[in-house]
C-alpha cells in the first residue's frame, strides 16, 4: 500500500535503519524520502601537496527532506503496524515517469541489451536502437546510463568466474549435443587452451577438409587470449569454419596443442595447410601434421607489380623449371636480383608457390590466408574484444547462425536454379543438376569438378554416344547435396535458457505483433485490443511479486541471461 501511496505520490524511498529480534525477526523498519538525510562534509586542503587522487565531484540528492515511515512489529503476531508518518516534503514531487520504479530495467530489456550486444551493438547504440523502435526517446524509461550499467553488473557479477563458467558451457554442450567435441588444457590452474567443434563442422571437414587454413588474427584483450578459427571452403566456395580454438599465448606448444586436438578430432590431417609465416605456427604444423603439405600463403598483393607477380605465381601448370627462369627475369627487370627477403623466398619456394603442389588435389582452391583473415573479421563483426569470455561465446553462436543460414539460403538457391546451356548435350544437363556450378567450356572447371585431366574426354564420351558422366568421375565435395544427401543434423537450440520455454516467448512475442498489425489501421479495435491487453495484464499482476527496486543486477539473473550457473568451487 506504502510503494502505491509513493508511486502516486511522485517521490523516491529507501531504506534506512532496520533492527531485528534475536530470532533475526525484523523489529522495526525505517523507511525514508530518497532526497532525506545531510550532505556529507569533505575537507579539502588547497595548501597540500599529497599525490592521491582525488574523488571525482557528483551532485548530491540528499537536502533533508523529513518525509519517512517507520512500521513496528505488533508482539505475538506476524503483523507491522504504523509508528510514526511524515508526509511533508521539503522539495517539489517528481512525475510518474520519471521516478526509479519507472527506470527499473524488466528481464526483457535486459536481454535485449545482451542480445544486442551479440550483433555488436553496445549499450549506448542499444538505447538509440530501443527509442527508434518505440517512436520517442520519453517512451523508454531507462536513461542510456542503466544501459550502461548493465554491463558493469554483468562484470560484477561474472568477474574471475568468467574461464570456469565457459568451460562448465561448453562440457555441458559437450554432454548434451550430439556429436559435440569440446577439449581444454591448464596451466596453473589458468585457462590455457581450448578447442571446439560441432556435429556440422565435423561433416565439412569430412567433406571439404582437403584445404585449410588458420590465423590467428583476433584477440580478446579481456582474457588476453587469440582466437584461432579454421577454415575451408564449401561447395558454394563459400568459406566455413570447421574447428575453432582459444590460446592464452601463440608460442609453439600452445599451437601444437591446439592441431593435436584438430587432429584428435577429426580423425585425418588435412591435405594441405595454409598459414602465414608466424615461425611458431611453421613448426606446430610440422610437428603434428606430418603427412599434410604446408604451403605459406603470397604476400605481395600491396606490390607494385602484383599483375605480373600474380600471373607467374598463380600459374598452377607451369613447371618449376619454367618458373625458376621466369622469377630470374622478373627480379631483373626490376632490379630486385639483390633484395635478400626475395632472395629468401626464392629458397623456400617449394613451400608457398602452386606450381610445386600441382599433384596435390584441390590445390589452387585457397590461395592466401585471406580466407582467414575475413573469417577473422567476421567474427570482429559480431563481437569486441573487451568482452568477456561468455558474451564472446554467445557472440560467436550468432555469428555461426548466420553463416549457416547463409549457407541454407544457397542450397536452396542451387537446388531451384536452372541454369542455361551452352551445348544441347544431355551430359552438361546431367552436370548442371549435380553441381551448384558448372561450365563445360572451362578446362579448370572440369578439373575442379571431376576426377579428370583433360578436357578431351568429354570429347570422346559424347562422340560414343556417353549420356551420363560416371559416378566415379564426380567429385562428391562439389555436388549440390554433398552435405544433406549424407548427414541429417539435430539442430540443437544454443539460445540461454530453456529451449521451450524460449520457443513460446517468441511465439508470444510474434502473435502479439501479428494482432497490432491487423488492428494497427482501425482506432476501435486498437483501443478494444489495448482494453484486452490491459485486463490480462491485471490477471497476471494479481498474484505476482515484483522485486524491489534494485540498483545492480544480481547474479541469479546474469545466470539467467547467460544459461549459465556460477560455479562452486571454481577450479580456473
Amino acid at each position: 500500500m506504502y510503494s502505491e501511496y509513493v508511486e502516486i505520490g511522485g517521490f523516491d524511498v529507501r531504506l534506512s535503519t532496520q533492527s531485528r529480534f534475536d530470532n533475526k525477526i525484523i523489529k522495526n523498519k525505517r523507511v525514508i524520502c530518497n532526497r532525506g538525510g545531510k550532505q556529507k562534509k569533505k575537507s579539502c586542503d588547497t595548501f597540500g601537496t599529497s599525490t592521491v587522487r582525488r574523488k571525482q565531484n557528483s551532485n548530491s540528492r540528499a537536502i533533508g527532506c523529513e518525509a519517512k515511515i517507520i512500521f513496528k512489529s505488533i508482539y505475538g503476531t506476524p503483523d507491522y503496524k504504523v509508528y510514526q508518518f511524515d508526509e511533508l516534503h521539503n522539495h517539489p514531487l517528481e512525475k510518474r515517469s520519471d521516478l526509479k520504479k519507472a527506470r527499473q530495467m524488466s528481464y526483457s530489456k535486459k536481454e535485449f541489451i545482451v542480445r544486442a550486444s551479440t550483433s555488436k551493438i553496445g549499450p549506448t547504440m542499444a538505447h538509440k536502437l530501443k527509442a527508434s523502435l518505440r517512436g520517442r526517446y520519453e517512451f523508454v524509461k531507462p536513461k542510456v546510463v542503466d544501459y550502461q550499467n548493465l554491463r558493469r553488473d554483468i562484470n560484477r557479477v561474472i568477474g574471475y568466474k568468467d574461464a570456469q563458467m565457459i568451460v562448465n558451457t561448453m562440457n555441458d554442450r559437450r554432454a548434451h549435443y550430439p556429436n559435440y567435441s569440446f577439449k581444454f588444457n591448464c596451466q596453473d590452474d589458468v585457462l590455457d587452451c581450448m578447442f571446439w567443434t560441432d556435429e556440422m563442422e565435423k561433416a565439412y571437414y569430412a567433406e571439404f577438409g582437403d584445404v585449410i587454413s588458420f590465423d590467428a588474427t583476433f584477440q580478446t584483450k579481456k582474457n588476453l587470449m587469440v582466437f584461432v578459427p579454421f577454415t575451408a571452403i564449401d561447395h558454394h566456395k563459400k568459406s566455413v569454419i570447421v574447428g575453432s580454438g582459444l590460446l592464452s599465448n601463440e608460442s609453439i606448444e600452445s599451437y601444437s596443442w591446439l592441431l593435436k586436438a584438430f587432429l584428435k578430432t577429426h580423425g585425418k590431417e588435412p591435405t594441405l595447410v595454409l598459414t602465414d609465416q608466424d615461425a611458431a605456427i611453421k613448426q606446430a604444423v610440422e610437428n603434428v601434421f606430418r603427412n599434410s603439405k604446408h604451403r605459406l600463403y603470397n604476400l605481395f598483393t600491396n606490390i607494385d607489380f602484383r599483375k605480373r607477380f600474380s600471373k607467374l605465381v598463380w600459374d598452377i601448370n607451369m613447371k618449376p623449371n619454367v618458373f625458376e627462369v621466369k622469377w630470374g627475369l622478373l627480379m631483373m627487370e626490376f632490379n630486385l636480383e639483390d633484395t635478400r627477403w626475395f632472395k629468401y623466398m626464392f629458397i623456400i619456394r617449394d613451400s608457398w608457390i602452386p606450381g610445386y603442389f600441382s599433384d596435390i588435389p584441390m590445390c589452387g582452391l585457397m590461395k592466401t590466408t585471406l580466407r582467414s583473415e575475413s573469417m577473422n573479421s567476421f567474427f570482429n563483426t559480431y563481437s569486441e574484444s573487451r568482452n568477456l569470455l561468455l558474451s564472446f561465446m554467445m557472440n560467436y553462436d550468432t555469428s555461426i547462425q548466420k553463416q549457416r543460414n547463409t549457407q541454407r539460403d544457397l542450397d536452396k538457391a542451387s537446388k531451384k536454379a536452372s541454369y542455361k546451356m551452352q551445348t544441347p548435350q544431355e551430359i552438361e544437363l546431367q552436370a548442371s543438376k549435380m553441381v551448384g556450378k558448372f561450365t563445360l567450356c572451362s578446362t579448370t572447371t572440369v578439373k575442379v569438378i571431376l576426377k579428370m585431366n583433360l578436357r578431351h574426354a568429354f570429347t570422346i564420351m559424347m562422340r560414343y554416344g556417353v549420356k551420363e558422366i560416371p559416378e566415379r568421375y564426380i567429385l562428391k565435395r562439389w555436388r549440390k547435396d554433398v552435405i544433406s544427401r549424407n548427414y541429417h543434423f539435430s539442430y540443437v537450440q544454443s539460445d540461454s535458457g530453456d529451449c521451450e520455454n524460449v520457443k513460446l516467448v517468441n511465439d508470444s512475442y510474434y502473435s502479439f505483433e501479428l494482432c497490432l498489425d491487423i488492428v494497427r489501421d482501425d482506432k476501435k479495435r486498437l483501443a478494444l485490443f489495448a482494453e484486452k491487453q490491459q485486463m490480462l495484464l491485471k490477471e497476471f499482476e494479481s498474484d505476482y511479486i515484483y522485486p524491489g527496486l534494485k540498483s545492480k543486477t544480481d547474479g541469479e539473473v546474469v545466470c539467467k541471461l547467460f544459461g549459465v550457473t556460477i560455479p562452486i568451487p571454481e577450479e580456473i
